[in-house]
Protein backbone atom coordinates (compact mmCIF):
# COMPACT_ATOMS: atom_id res chain seq x y z
CA UNK A 1 0.00 0.00 0.00
CA UNK A 2 1.36 3.32 -1.04
CA UNK A 3 2.27 6.09 1.95
CA UNK A 4 -0.65 8.00 2.56
CA UNK A 5 -0.13 11.99 1.99
CA UNK A 6 -0.60 14.53 4.08
CA UNK A 7 -2.70 17.10 3.44
CA UNK A 8 -1.92 20.14 3.47
CA UNK A 9 -2.30 21.57 6.70
CA UNK A 10 0.45 22.63 9.12
CA UNK A 11 1.27 21.38 12.43
CA UNK A 12 2.47 24.38 13.60
CA UNK A 13 3.57 28.17 12.78
CA UNK A 14 7.08 26.54 11.05
CA UNK A 15 5.55 24.28 8.63
CA UNK A 16 2.42 27.47 7.44
CA UNK A 17 5.45 29.52 7.15
CA UNK A 18 7.10 27.26 4.84
CA UNK A 19 3.97 26.06 2.88
CA UNK A 20 2.83 29.51 2.31
CA UNK A 21 6.29 30.26 0.99
CA UNK A 22 6.30 27.15 -1.04
CA UNK A 23 2.77 28.00 -2.55
CA UNK A 24 4.15 31.26 -3.64
CA UNK A 25 7.28 30.02 -4.90
CA UNK A 26 5.14 27.81 -7.70
CA UNK A 27 4.89 24.40 -6.29
CA UNK A 28 2.21 22.52 -6.54
CA UNK A 29 0.00 21.03 -3.89
CA UNK A 30 1.20 17.05 -4.97
CA UNK A 31 5.14 18.06 -4.90
CA UNK A 32 4.62 19.87 -1.74
CA UNK A 33 2.51 17.37 -0.07
CA UNK A 34 5.18 14.33 -0.76
CA UNK A 35 8.19 17.41 0.40
CA UNK A 36 6.00 17.50 3.39
CA UNK A 37 6.55 13.84 4.19
CA UNK A 38 10.26 13.97 4.45
CA UNK A 39 10.24 17.27 6.48
CA UNK A 40 8.06 15.54 8.69
CA UNK A 41 10.52 12.50 8.98
CA UNK A 42 13.82 14.42 9.25
CA UNK A 43 12.50 16.83 12.42
CA UNK A 44 10.61 13.56 14.12
CA UNK A 45 14.76 12.08 13.48
CA UNK A 46 16.14 14.85 15.21
CA UNK A 47 13.81 14.99 18.12
CA UNK A 48 14.68 11.47 18.97
CA UNK A 49 18.24 12.04 18.47
CA UNK A 50 18.39 15.40 20.70
CA UNK A 51 19.85 17.30 17.67
CA UNK A 52 19.14 20.66 16.70
CA UNK A 53 17.18 20.42 13.26
CA UNK A 54 18.66 23.97 11.75
CA UNK A 55 22.08 23.15 12.52
CA UNK A 56 21.87 19.92 10.83
CA UNK A 57 19.86 21.34 7.95
CA UNK A 58 22.69 20.51 5.26
CA UNK A 59 23.21 18.27 2.32
CA UNK A 60 25.74 16.29 3.91
CA UNK A 61 23.79 15.50 6.78
CA UNK A 62 20.19 15.33 4.69
CA UNK A 63 22.56 12.40 2.83
CA UNK A 64 23.56 10.91 6.11
CA UNK A 65 20.05 11.00 6.96
CA UNK A 66 18.35 9.55 3.89
CA UNK A 67 20.29 6.86 3.72
CA UNK A 68 19.96 5.75 7.12
CA UNK A 69 16.00 6.44 7.40
CA UNK A 70 14.15 2.76 7.29
CA UNK A 71 10.36 2.87 6.48
CA UNK A 72 8.08 1.96 9.17
CA UNK A 73 5.76 -0.46 7.45
CA UNK A 74 8.67 -2.67 6.14
CA UNK A 75 11.65 -1.73 8.58
CA UNK A 76 14.08 -1.41 5.50
CA UNK A 77 15.90 1.46 3.65
CA UNK A 78 14.38 3.30 1.25
CA UNK A 79 15.19 3.03 -2.49
CA UNK A 80 17.92 5.59 -4.13
CA UNK A 81 15.11 7.40 -5.98
CA UNK A 82 13.19 8.27 -2.59
CA UNK A 83 16.27 9.26 -1.23
CA UNK A 84 16.92 12.16 -3.77
CA UNK A 85 13.52 13.11 -3.52
CA UNK A 86 14.10 13.62 0.62
CA UNK A 87 17.28 15.47 -0.43
CA UNK A 88 15.08 17.72 -2.74
CA UNK A 89 12.56 18.00 0.48
CA UNK A 90 14.62 19.16 2.84
CA UNK A 91 16.32 21.51 0.38
CA UNK A 92 13.70 23.23 -0.05
CA UNK A 93 12.34 23.44 3.49
CA UNK A 94 15.83 25.08 4.12
CA UNK A 95 14.98 27.73 0.77
CA UNK A 96 11.74 28.75 3.02
CA UNK A 97 13.71 28.84 6.31
CA UNK A 98 16.32 31.27 4.47
CA UNK A 99 14.19 33.44 3.07
CA UNK A 100 11.73 33.80 5.95
CA UNK A 101 15.22 34.58 8.18
CA UNK A 102 15.92 32.01 9.87
CA UNK A 103 19.73 31.55 10.26
CA UNK A 104 20.40 28.22 8.62
CA UNK A 105 23.66 26.85 7.27
CA UNK A 106 24.43 26.79 3.92
CA UNK A 107 23.23 23.86 2.02
CA UNK A 108 26.48 23.55 0.75
CA UNK A 109 30.02 24.26 2.25
CA UNK A 110 31.44 27.23 0.34
CA UNK A 111 33.98 25.69 -1.66
CA UNK A 112 37.59 27.48 -1.38
CA UNK A 113 39.27 29.53 -4.44
CA UNK A 114 41.87 27.17 -5.73
CA UNK A 115 45.04 27.49 -4.56
CA UNK A 116 48.07 28.03 -7.60
CA UNK A 117 51.16 27.51 -7.99
CA UNK A 118 53.20 30.59 -7.31
CA UNK A 119 54.70 30.40 -11.42
CA UNK A 120 50.56 30.13 -12.46
CA UNK A 121 49.47 32.73 -10.27
CA UNK A 122 52.05 35.58 -11.42
CA UNK A 123 51.19 34.34 -14.59
CA UNK A 124 47.37 35.10 -14.40
CA UNK A 125 48.42 38.31 -12.62
CA UNK A 126 50.52 38.90 -15.73
CA UNK A 127 47.42 38.45 -17.72
CA UNK A 128 45.28 40.77 -16.26
CA UNK A 129 47.80 43.40 -15.80
CA UNK A 130 49.26 43.17 -18.81
CA UNK A 131 46.60 41.93 -21.24
CA UNK A 132 43.05 43.64 -19.83
CA UNK A 133 41.40 40.43 -19.51
CA UNK A 134 39.11 39.18 -17.38
CA UNK A 135 39.68 37.32 -14.14
CA UNK A 136 37.36 34.06 -15.62
CA UNK A 137 39.01 34.01 -18.67
CA UNK A 138 42.83 34.29 -16.67
CA UNK A 139 42.18 31.39 -14.61
CA UNK A 140 41.02 29.62 -18.30
CA UNK A 141 44.76 30.27 -19.51
CA UNK A 142 46.09 29.12 -15.87
CA UNK A 143 43.93 25.67 -16.62
CA UNK A 144 46.01 25.76 -20.09
CA UNK A 145 49.36 26.30 -18.57
CA UNK A 146 49.09 23.94 -15.52
CA UNK A 147 47.84 21.06 -18.11
CA UNK A 148 51.58 21.95 -19.87
CA UNK A 149 53.12 21.57 -16.57
CA UNK A 150 51.72 18.70 -15.49
CA UNK A 151 53.38 17.22 -19.16
CA UNK A 152 56.63 18.42 -18.52
CA UNK A 153 56.66 16.46 -14.88
CA UNK A 154 55.34 13.71 -16.50
CA UNK A 155 58.61 13.88 -18.54
CA UNK A 156 61.25 14.68 -15.61
CA UNK A 157 61.18 18.22 -17.50
CA UNK A 158 61.84 21.54 -15.53
CA UNK A 159 60.61 24.46 -16.78
CA UNK A 160 63.58 26.51 -17.58
CA UNK A 161 64.48 23.50 -20.17
CA UNK A 162 61.91 23.19 -22.23
CA UNK A 163 62.23 21.55 -25.68
CA UNK A 164 60.52 21.68 -28.89
CA UNK A 165 60.00 18.05 -28.31
CA UNK A 166 57.98 18.66 -24.90
CA UNK A 167 55.80 21.26 -26.89
CA UNK A 168 54.94 18.72 -29.57
CA UNK A 169 54.26 15.83 -26.45
CA UNK A 170 52.08 18.48 -25.21
CA UNK A 171 50.22 18.64 -28.58
CA UNK A 172 50.10 14.86 -29.03
CA UNK A 173 48.22 14.66 -25.41
CA UNK A 174 45.84 17.07 -26.41
CA UNK A 175 45.50 15.07 -29.70
CA UNK A 176 44.05 11.83 -27.91
CA UNK A 177 41.41 13.98 -25.41
CA UNK A 178 40.09 17.44 -27.87
CA UNK A 179 38.60 18.04 -31.18
CA UNK A 180 40.81 19.94 -33.74
CA UNK A 181 39.17 23.34 -32.74
CA UNK A 182 40.01 23.13 -29.14
CA UNK A 183 43.55 22.04 -29.45
CA UNK A 184 44.11 24.91 -31.80
CA UNK A 185 42.62 27.49 -29.07
CA UNK A 186 44.91 25.69 -26.57
CA UNK A 187 47.82 26.23 -28.22
CA UNK A 188 47.17 29.34 -28.60
CA UNK A 189 47.33 29.90 -24.84
CA UNK A 190 50.43 28.24 -24.66
CA UNK A 191 52.18 30.29 -26.86
CA UNK A 192 50.89 33.03 -24.55
CA UNK A 193 52.36 31.24 -21.68
CA UNK A 194 55.82 30.48 -23.03
CA UNK A 195 55.73 34.46 -24.09
CA UNK A 196 55.16 35.01 -20.12
CA UNK A 197 58.33 32.90 -19.81
CA UNK A 198 60.35 34.18 -21.74
CA UNK A 199 59.38 38.08 -20.44
CA UNK A 200 59.63 36.73 -17.19
CA UNK A 201 63.04 35.28 -17.68
CA UNK A 202 62.59 31.82 -17.12
CA UNK A 203 63.18 30.88 -20.34
CA UNK A 204 65.57 32.31 -22.92
CA UNK A 205 64.55 31.50 -26.32
CA UNK A 206 61.27 32.34 -28.24
CA UNK A 207 59.76 29.13 -27.53
CA UNK A 208 55.88 30.09 -28.86
CA UNK A 209 57.31 30.31 -32.26
CA UNK A 210 57.90 26.51 -32.10
CA UNK A 211 53.98 25.81 -31.25
CA UNK A 212 52.27 24.04 -34.24
CA UNK A 213 48.68 23.95 -34.28
CA UNK A 214 46.33 21.89 -36.26
CA UNK A 215 45.14 24.01 -38.55
CA UNK A 216 41.83 25.42 -38.63
CA UNK A 217 39.89 28.21 -40.46
CA UNK A 218 37.28 30.11 -38.80
CA UNK A 219 35.26 30.02 -41.51
CA UNK A 220 35.53 26.58 -42.75
CA UNK A 221 31.84 25.93 -41.62
CA UNK A 222 28.91 27.51 -42.05
CA UNK A 223 27.48 30.12 -40.45
CA UNK A 224 26.06 29.49 -37.40
CA UNK A 225 22.94 32.61 -37.81
CA UNK A 226 19.33 32.25 -38.81
CA UNK A 227 17.17 33.95 -41.17
CA UNK A 228 15.11 37.01 -38.90
CA UNK A 229 12.40 35.49 -39.44
CA UNK A 230 13.51 32.06 -37.88
CA UNK A 231 14.12 34.21 -35.14
CA UNK A 232 11.00 35.72 -34.96
CA UNK A 233 9.62 32.66 -35.00
CA UNK A 234 11.29 30.99 -32.26
CA UNK A 235 10.07 34.21 -30.06
CA UNK A 236 6.27 33.94 -31.22
CA UNK A 237 6.42 30.38 -30.00
CA UNK A 238 6.96 31.31 -26.17
CA UNK A 239 3.87 30.88 -24.18
CA UNK A 240 4.14 34.28 -22.45
CA UNK A 241 1.18 33.81 -20.28
CA UNK A 242 3.31 31.18 -17.84
CA UNK A 243 5.33 31.95 -15.58
CA UNK A 244 8.43 30.04 -17.28
CA UNK A 245 6.70 31.90 -20.45
CA UNK A 246 7.77 35.31 -19.44
CA UNK A 247 11.23 34.52 -18.23
CA UNK A 248 11.89 32.79 -21.13
CA UNK A 249 10.51 35.67 -23.75
CA UNK A 250 12.46 38.14 -21.64
CA UNK A 251 15.83 36.28 -21.69
CA UNK A 252 15.21 35.41 -25.47
CA UNK A 253 14.54 38.91 -26.39
CA UNK A 254 17.40 40.00 -25.32
CA UNK A 255 19.82 38.19 -26.20
CA UNK A 256 17.75 38.46 -30.22
CA UNK A 257 18.10 42.06 -29.48
CA UNK A 258 21.64 42.62 -28.45
CA UNK A 259 23.38 39.68 -29.80
CA UNK A 260 23.73 38.97 -25.89
CA UNK A 261 25.68 35.47 -25.06
CA UNK A 262 24.45 33.00 -22.71
CA UNK A 263 27.17 34.30 -19.98
CA UNK A 264 25.87 38.08 -20.24
CA UNK A 265 22.10 36.91 -19.85
CA UNK A 266 23.25 34.72 -16.83
CA UNK A 267 24.89 37.52 -14.99
CA UNK A 268 22.83 40.25 -15.90
CA UNK A 269 21.50 41.78 -12.71
CA UNK A 270 18.55 43.84 -11.09
CA UNK A 271 21.09 46.74 -10.76
CA UNK A 272 22.09 46.72 -14.40
CA UNK A 273 18.94 47.91 -15.35
CA UNK A 274 17.91 51.80 -15.02
CA UNK A 275 14.78 52.32 -15.95
CA UNK A 276 14.47 55.84 -15.60
CA UNK A 277 17.40 56.47 -17.26
CA UNK A 278 16.58 53.50 -19.94
CA UNK A 279 19.92 52.43 -19.90
CA UNK A 280 21.15 48.57 -19.97
CA UNK A 281 24.38 48.48 -18.53
CA UNK A 282 26.90 45.07 -18.92
CA UNK A 283 29.53 43.87 -18.44
CA UNK A 284 31.24 41.41 -21.31
CA UNK A 285 32.76 38.33 -19.44
CA UNK A 286 35.03 37.50 -21.35
CA UNK A 287 37.29 40.92 -21.46
CA UNK A 288 35.47 42.61 -18.21
CA UNK A 289 34.63 45.38 -21.19
CA UNK A 290 31.50 47.47 -19.93
CA UNK A 291 29.09 48.92 -22.65
CA UNK A 292 25.64 50.67 -22.23
CA UNK A 293 23.07 49.97 -24.43
CA UNK A 294 19.91 51.98 -24.89
CA UNK A 295 17.31 50.10 -23.52
CA UNK A 296 14.56 49.36 -26.06
CA UNK A 297 10.75 50.04 -25.33
CA UNK A 298 10.00 46.26 -25.88
CA UNK A 299 12.64 45.15 -24.04
CA UNK A 300 11.91 46.83 -20.86
CA UNK A 301 8.70 45.33 -21.16
CA UNK A 302 9.12 42.07 -21.46
CA UNK A 303 12.01 41.98 -18.22
CA UNK A 304 8.90 43.89 -16.19
CA UNK A 305 6.54 41.59 -17.06
CA UNK A 306 8.59 39.13 -15.76
CA UNK A 307 10.04 40.76 -12.47
CA UNK A 308 6.13 42.10 -11.17
CA UNK A 309 4.04 38.19 -12.12
CA UNK A 310 7.08 35.59 -12.83
CA UNK A 311 10.16 36.08 -10.73
CA UNK A 312 10.33 34.51 -7.54
CA UNK A 313 9.21 38.04 -5.19
CA UNK A 314 11.31 36.68 -2.03
CA UNK A 315 14.21 35.73 -4.12
CA UNK A 316 17.66 36.63 -2.70
CA UNK A 317 20.02 36.34 -5.20
CA UNK A 318 19.94 39.59 -7.29
CA UNK A 319 20.51 38.11 -10.84
CA UNK A 320 17.60 39.01 -12.97
CA UNK A 321 16.91 35.59 -14.38
CA UNK A 322 16.39 32.59 -11.88
CA UNK A 323 15.54 29.20 -11.63
CA UNK A 324 11.29 28.95 -11.18
CA UNK A 325 11.66 26.49 -8.56
CA UNK A 326 13.83 26.36 -4.91
CA UNK A 327 16.34 27.13 -4.93
CA UNK A 328 15.69 30.15 -6.56
CA UNK A 329 19.74 31.04 -8.04
CA UNK A 330 20.94 32.29 -11.36
CA UNK A 331 20.02 29.74 -14.50
CA UNK A 332 23.05 28.01 -15.99
CA UNK A 333 24.50 28.34 -19.72
CA UNK A 334 22.43 24.61 -20.13
CA UNK A 335 19.11 25.86 -19.07
CA UNK A 336 19.42 28.68 -22.15
CA UNK A 337 20.61 26.02 -24.59
CA UNK A 338 17.80 23.58 -23.71
CA UNK A 339 14.87 26.18 -23.84
CA UNK A 340 16.01 27.89 -27.19
CA UNK A 341 16.33 24.30 -28.82
CA UNK A 342 12.70 23.25 -26.87
CA UNK A 343 11.34 26.44 -28.90
CA UNK A 344 12.94 26.02 -32.18
CA UNK A 345 11.45 22.91 -32.29
CA UNK A 346 8.36 23.87 -31.28
CA UNK A 347 8.22 26.63 -34.06
CA UNK A 348 9.59 23.81 -36.62
CA UNK A 349 12.70 25.84 -36.81
CA UNK A 350 15.95 23.30 -38.34
CA UNK A 351 19.45 24.19 -37.79
CA UNK A 352 22.83 22.05 -37.86
CA UNK A 353 23.64 24.17 -34.37
CA UNK A 354 21.05 25.57 -32.27
CA UNK A 355 22.13 27.29 -28.71
CA UNK A 356 22.20 30.51 -26.58
CA UNK A 357 24.95 31.56 -29.38
CA UNK A 358 22.76 31.28 -32.62
CA UNK A 359 21.29 34.85 -31.45
CA UNK A 360 24.56 36.21 -30.98
CA UNK A 361 25.38 35.05 -34.64
CA UNK A 362 21.72 36.32 -36.04
CA UNK A 363 22.00 39.89 -34.13
CA UNK A 364 25.60 40.43 -35.69
CA UNK A 365 24.16 39.01 -39.11
CA UNK A 366 21.05 41.22 -39.51
CA UNK A 367 23.02 44.34 -38.50
CA UNK A 368 25.38 43.84 -40.86
CA UNK A 369 22.52 43.07 -43.48
CA UNK A 370 20.97 46.63 -42.73
CA UNK A 371 23.98 48.76 -43.06
CA UNK A 372 25.72 48.79 -39.62
CA UNK A 373 29.36 49.84 -39.73
CA UNK A 374 30.98 46.85 -38.34
CA UNK A 375 32.64 48.71 -35.99
CA UNK A 376 29.41 49.74 -34.89
CA UNK A 377 28.70 45.97 -34.51
CA UNK A 378 31.94 45.30 -33.04
CA UNK A 379 31.45 47.76 -30.00
CA UNK A 380 28.11 46.51 -29.01
CA UNK A 381 29.17 42.60 -29.23
CA UNK A 382 32.13 43.91 -26.67
CA UNK A 383 34.73 43.20 -28.47
CA UNK A 384 38.17 44.91 -28.35
CA UNK A 385 39.31 44.38 -31.86
CA UNK A 386 36.70 44.79 -34.70
CA UNK A 387 38.75 41.94 -36.86
CA UNK A 388 36.65 39.11 -33.99
CA UNK A 389 33.31 40.52 -35.66
CA UNK A 390 34.20 38.58 -38.69
CA UNK A 391 33.74 35.63 -36.54
CA UNK A 392 30.22 36.12 -35.50
CA UNK A 393 29.50 37.81 -39.59
CA UNK A 394 31.16 35.48 -41.93
CA UNK A 395 28.17 35.85 -44.83
CA UNK A 396 26.05 39.02 -44.97
CA UNK A 397 23.77 37.41 -47.20
CA UNK A 398 21.75 40.70 -48.76
CA UNK A 399 24.88 43.01 -48.96
CA UNK A 400 26.38 40.20 -50.76
CA UNK A 401 23.77 39.87 -53.43
CA UNK A 402 24.66 43.60 -54.01
CA UNK A 403 28.11 43.40 -54.80
CA UNK A 404 28.96 43.22 -58.76
CA UNK A 405 30.99 40.70 -59.93
CA UNK A 406 32.69 40.40 -62.63
CA UNK A 407 31.90 37.84 -65.43
CA UNK A 408 34.89 35.88 -66.50
CA UNK A 409 35.43 36.30 -70.72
Amino acid sequence: MATRLPTLIPRDDCEAMVIDEWRSGGLGSGTMEVYLVWVRRYRAHCRAQGLDEITHLTRAYAILFAQAYKGRRRGMRVKRSSRAGALHALHAWACALRTRGEAVPPWRPPVPPRRWPALLAAYGEYRRTHRGIASRTAVRDMGAASDFLAVLRARGRRVTRIRAADIDAFVDWMSTKLSRRTITDQCSFLRSFLGFLRATGHVREDLARLVVAPRFRADEKPPRALPWSDVRRILRSVPRHSRLGRRDYAMLLLMAAYGMGSAEVIHLRLDDVDWRAGVLRLQRPKTSVPIELPLLPAVARAIALYIKRARPAHAQAREIFLTMGMPYQAISAGVIRHQVRQYAHRAGVVAEVLGGHVFRHSHATRQIDSGAHPRIVSDILGHRRPASTSVYVRVAFRRLRTVGIPVPR
